[in-house]
């Protein structure tokens, strides 16, 4: 009997299926929001679901742009970039309402392009500057700054599922996909409560 071939796809296919797919979940949290939604925060911290576009945007564009001799941003940077250091730290973190959601999508699919042509041009061991690292490590891998972002970019993928949740009752990991075991909300509502009274009695209430 023949046994089937496992699926072994490289190290560098592993790495940047896994950042596409938090791409793309992070991006459709957006689909059928109000302006006012897609901008809301939701956290005591400011958390809103453009904002973390934004940042993502902005953290490609450094890490696999500049970080390799190939800037993005040819004449004056936008002026919540890192090389800006303006009067709001968190200037990158959310959307004025001059800037529109597809001005900022865009700059997040164009930093995919960019960064892809990173991918293509140098190989996992191949070495950058992050500017704005300390400078005794400023010079690292591609393969590092690769499972940084991932792992930046899933991290803020989950925050974007609950602040969707938090939003209208939206969630699920894929459009296609949504890992959840079910879609009804009575047995959410019968779940959650569940959950609410072993809180209850291991607290003693």
């Amino acid at each position: 009997m023949n046994t089937p071939k496992p699926h072994a796809p490289t190290p560098e296919e592993d790495l940047l299926e896994y950042l596409q797919a938090a791409r793309d979940a992070l991006v459709w949290k957006l689909d059928g929001l109000s302006e006012y939604d897609a901008r809301r925060p939701l956290t005591p911290t400011g958390t809103n679901l453009l904002g973390l576009v934004k940042h993502l945007a902005g953290v490609e564009l450094g890490y696999f742009g500049d970080s390799f001799g190939r800037p993005y941003f040819q004449g004056d940077p936008p002026p919540w970039w890192y090389t800006e250091l303006g009067d709001d730290p968190h200037a990158d973190m959310w959307a004025t309402a001059d800037e529109s959601r597809e001005e900022i999508v865009s700059l997040y699919r164009a930093a995919w392009a960019h960064a892809d042509e990173t991918f293509a041009a140098r190989g996992l061991d191949a070495i950058g500057h992050v500017p704005w690292w300390p400078e005794h490590r400023r010079a690292t891998t591609l393969h590092h700054l690769i499972v940084r972002v991932l792992s930046d970019t899933q991290r803020h993928a989950g925050h974007a599922d609950i602040v969707r949740e938090l939003i209208d009752g939206t969630a699920g990991w894929t459009p296609n996909q949504s890992s959840l075991p079910t879609t009804e909300a009575a047995e959410w509502q019968a779940h959650r409560q569940r959950v609410e009274q072993a809180a209850r009695a291991a607290d003693g209430r």
